[in-house]
């Protein structure tokens, strides 16, 4: 049977959402069968029972399960068997702790990054929805959250560093094939290269390297659909 993917979706198509790319990949990864359904801001409470406030959100044999995380450990224990996401319990907390440092120190550096872009490719009906959520989270103007993104870049490069020493040593974050902590952080720069031309890395940069690599996975699905190509 085929997943049901929702996925959150802006203007022309564009996939942005970096925890729906974490669960693309490892869909891919585990081998599934999988469709998405293109899910804007304000469709996302329409899934299911209407319970669920953010995507992704997988339909399997009529299950639904939200959260990366939870979706991660579902297609690890009672998912369609394949290749494993964490490489055992060890490679799980590896993940875990790869999930926790992105979240609190890349991904929300890097939005600031990018936020204005985001905004001018989201459909204009759901702007107003992003104009009203942003500022709140971030706690300034949409403006103001980008401002000095040329400068602070090198901010963002820098707190990299871990994965830089890491990758430059090996092909992938667990070693020689990809794992579930290699998909946590794409996942967050697939989402900005679908919306933003702005570039992250540059050519000679490990990480340049690494992203390149695990763009080019599964048929190079992270490179499918509408982006940028930096």
């Amino acid at each position: 049977m085929t997943i049901v993917l929702y996925d959150l979706v802006g203007r022309d198509d564009r996939r942005f959402s970096s925890n729906c790319w974490k669960t693309s990949l490892a869909l891919a990864h585990k081998g599934c069968r999988f469709e998405t359904v293109p899910t804007p801001f304000t469709a996302i409470s329409g899934i299911g029972d209407g319970s669920c406030t953010t995507v992704p959100v997988i339909e399997n044999n009529g299950v639904c399960i939200g959260d990366s995380w939870a979706i991660a450990e579902y297609l690890e224990g009672e998912g369609p068997e394949g290749p494993s996401l964490f490489g055992g319990p060890r490679g799980r907390e590896y993940a875990r702790f790869v999930q926790r440092w992105c979240e609190s120190r890349i991904h929300p550096l890097m939005m600031t990054l990018i936020i204005l872009d985001i905004q001018a490719r989201i459909a204009p009906e759901h702007v107003e929805y992003f104009n009203e959520t942003r500022p709140q989270r971030f706690g300034r103007p949409l403006d103001e959250i980008q401002s000095g993104r040329e400068e602070r870049v090198y901010e963002y490069r820098d707190r990299l560093e871990p994965l830089r020493r890491v990758v430059a040593a090996q092909p992938y974050m667990c070693g020689n094939d990809p794992s579930y902590a290699d998909y946590i952080v794409m996942g967050s720069i697939i989402a900005a290269r679908r919306m933003s031309s702005f570039p992250l890395f540059e050519a000679g940069d490990p990480v340049y390297d690494w992203m390149h690599r695990c763009l080019d996975l599964y048929d190079g699905l992270g490179r499918s659909g509408i982006g940028y190509d930096w």
